[in-house]
């Protein structure tokens, strides 16, 4: 990670769950980190939080549903003097709702491609765009998947969110021969855990909290922070290793 220390990165929902802790790993690497989220008070709540790290830490309030607001917070990296460019872009902003096909909204529907496909590709974008302007060629993106994203689970609630997952497994195949063709070394990596005890199940079931408990009481579930060292392990990993998806889950989980 040393090589990264004193460079640039992006984390989308950095405000709590993996975002938060990604953030963190990232300015433990001397890093200068952009984190972007919908709620500045949750992003200014983790800047208290932080203590001491050799990095340093750019709350940005973006929604990464609006397209205004990406390209916004892209001009703004690029006006800022201690900024500049983005050498890492972590996609780890998502959302679902508990709804089943049947009982699914098209609002809804259209929140879910907008935050888990658009807006990821669009930082994609920006963030390689970022790096070919500034001769950066080493960049590295990483997009926060999920194992949704290679199976529909017989869970009604999750199968949408797993339509939009599965779009995220092509875009990243798809990104890696697009700095192919372009004959750049910059990287595109994706990491799909499974269960992981966060923020995601309450906001999946706002009005029924004690469903969204059950849901990560069953057995042991993985952590933000065992996100975080995977995030960790896919940057440490030398430039000529292609670490193209990680895929985890909790021991016990049984799909």
């Amino acid at each position: 990670m040393d090589r990264w220390k004193g460079r640039v990165a992006i984390v989308t929902g950095a405000g709590a769950g993996i975002g938060a802790a990604i953030t963190k790993i990232l300015l433990a690497a001397g890093m200068k980190v952009v984190g972007c989220g919908r709620r500045i008070n949750k992003l200014e709540e983790l800047a208290t939080s932080l203590g001491s790290f050799s990095g340093k830490f750019f709350p940005r309030q973006c929604n990464i549903e609006i397209e205004s607001e990406i390209r916004d917070l892209f001009s703004w990296i690029e006006s800022n003097e201690e900024l500049g460019n983005v050498d890492v872009c972590i996609n780890n902003a998502g959302m679902s709702t508990a709804e089943n096909l049947l009982d699914g909204t098209y609002e809804n529907w259209s929140k879910m491609i907008s935050i888990n496909v658009l807006g990821l590709c669009l930082c994609t974008q920006l963030s390689i765009k970022s790096m070919q302007k500034n001769n950066i060629d080493d960049g590295h993106v990483i997009m926060i998947n999920s194992i949704s994203g290679h199976r529909v689970a017989p869970n009604p609630s999750t199968r949408f969110y797993a339509a939009t997952k599965h779009a995220v497994t092509a875009l990243v195949e798809g990104w890696r021969q697009e700095v192919r063709d372009i004959k750049s070394n910059i990287r595109v990596s994706a990491l799909s855990p499974g269960l992981v005890a966060t923020e995601f199940q309450q906001a999946m079931y706002p009005d029924n909290p004690e469903k969204a408990k059950a849901i990560t009481s069953q057995y042991k579930c993985l952590e933000a922070e065992d996100m975080a060292k995977c995030v960790e392990f896919i940057l440490g990993s030398p430039v000529h290793m292609q670490v193209h998806d990680i895929i985890v889950r909790p021991t016990a989980q049984p799909f």
